[in-house]
């Protein structure tokens, strides 16, 4: 197998240029083709299929946003972002996360030192590497799952069709002929004879007379097995968790009946209660329950599907370890902020904590939740050194909870590359915390410290995606 195939979309022929070596240094990845701007990248893609796409989010006639919109909708694949630090490109570095970019990078800059640079080429192949192996795992798992579903496809019906009559001159002129019927006896028991075939009648006996579903099973001995599998995979949702139908039916009812005005004015009531939020009104100091959760690659997006689906009267604080620079994570809880009924803020020095709000580490920080000497529970900072190679660390913030024995702790592990969080969440399971949850590989960007975790053995719910935020909402009472 060749070298990974890329493309690199800058509107600078200096940084094109720059890029392009650094991803070069692994022999492993082969820049394939370039481009100035959104167009010409969208154009190219078509053109040269490449494995992934390098791309700058600020550019002329068509930024990265924009072109990484048709990216997506035309041609999936891996992208990563190149985003300057000001404010502009932090915020749109965080949509196009959302959107499905891969994951992002600093851009270096002319005035960027060759030590800076180099591990800015570290940490571009680091995040190649890491999106072609994942790239690579779906593309088996998803090979599997089709195949599971070939051997797991009814049986066409023409099987079942009753045969037609042959038409056959002589088998007619036998047909057409009476059949005889003799009565003989042997030792007392009476037999039915055809004359003709000289074949006896017998009963069906209640062995012979199989199930429709045994038959198939005989016909294929694996499927019982593989229905077991697949259920496992993809039928997570049991009859309790269904919807009840009537009372869906009632809702639709209601929704029916409303006007656009009753809806305008409930939204409006959500962007007060925000706004409550955001003033501490309708949050509490007291509470009985925490949760944190951690996550790096790919957890921009699985933020924001976990935290739309909780409410903002959620009873519990959740604190948050994001991997990503400074800069980017005050970007990322603002645009949280503006999706989510919830109250996301950057986390600063002695915040108190409040139920209904989600706290994010700044870029740079670790964080720690403490409780006070008045009872109640503060968030510290600190510039320690990195832990797992990062700062904020996930580890870091689970030690901090160990000793909060009078809550109930819920950790939580999202995608992510490395192992980051899982050996604490392992402490934590073992000093008998509340809940422990891990995204499922189904649905990671990066299948790294939520795998780590589970072959731990310290993870009581592994869930995807979607499920998470609602098992949270059921275990946060």
């Amino acid at each position: 197998m060749g070298p990974y195939r890329i493309m690199v979309v800058d509107d600078s022929a200096f940084m094109r240029k720059i890029v392009s070596d650094l991803i070069e240094q692994d022999p492993s990845f082969k820049v394939e083709a370039t481009a100035r701007n959104g167009f010409e990248a969208v154009e190219k893609i078509a053109e040269f299929s490449p494995d992934l796409v390098t791309m700058d989010v600020e550019m002329p006639d068509m930024n990265g946003l924009e072109a990484l919109k048709i990216i997506m909708e035309r041609h999936p694949l891996p992208v990563i972002m190149l985003s300057g630090i000001n404010e502009q490109g932090t915020r749109e570095t965080i949509m196009a996360l959302e959107l499905g970019a891969f994951d992002f990078i600093r851009k270096p800059s002319v005035s960027t030192s060759s030590h800076d640079i180099e591990q800015v080429g570290r940490d571009l192949r680091e995040q190649i590497a890491a999106a072609m192996l994942m790239k690579e795992r779906r593309a088996a798992r998803e090979a599997i799952q089709i195949r599971e579903k070939e051997l797991l496809s009814p049986i066409p019906q023409e099987l079942f069709k009753p045969l037609t009559p042959l038409k056959s001159r002589n088998v007619s002129s036998v047909v057409k002929k009476p059949v005889k019927t003799d009565i003989v006896r042997n030792g007392g028991t009476t037999k039915k004879v055809d004359s003709l075939e000289g074949s006896v009648h017998k009963p069906l006996s209640p062995s012979s007379r199989r199930n429709p579903d045994e038959s198939l099973t005989k016909i294929n001995p694996v499927l019982e097995e593989l229905r077991d599998y697949i259920g496992q995979i993809v039928g997570r949702t049991s009859k309790k968790d269904k919807p009840d139908p009537i009372s869906q039916r009632k809702r639709q009812e209601l929704t029916s009946k409303m006007n656009p005005s009753d809806l305008l004015s409930s939204k409006e009531e959500s962007k007060d209660m925000v706004a409550r939020n955001e003033i501490g009104l309708g949050t509490h100091t007291s509470f009985t329950d925490l949760v944190a959760i951690g996550t790096s690659t790919g957890g921009p997006k699985a933020l924001k599907v976990v935290l739309e689906r909780i409410p903002a009267d959620f009873p519990a604080p959740i604190v948050i370890v994001q991997h990503m620079p400074a800069n980017f994570t005050k970007s990322l809880a603002q645009r949280l902020n503006s999706l989510c009924s919830l109250n996301v803020v950057e986390a600063e020095e002695g915040m108190e904590l409040l139920t209904g709000t989600a706290y994010i580490a700044p870029g740079g920080f670790h964080i720690n939740v403490i409780k006070g000497h008045e009872g109640r529970h503060r968030l510290t900072l600190s510039k320690q050194e990195l832990r797992n190679g990062h700062r904020p660390s996930v580890d870091v913030l689970y030690e901090s909870l160990r000793p909060l024995h009078s809550l109930k702790r819920h950790i939580v592990l999202l995608t992510g590359m490395g192992s980051d969080g899982a050996k604490v969440m392992k402490q934590l399971y073992d000093d008998g915390v509340t809940s422990t949850i891990a995204e499922s590989e189904e649905t990671c960007v990066v299948y790294g410290m939520p795998r780590s975790a589970i072959e731990l053995k310290c993870v009581t719910h592994v869930l995807p995606l979607h499920e998470i935020g609602p098992k949270l909402v059921q275990v946060v009472k």
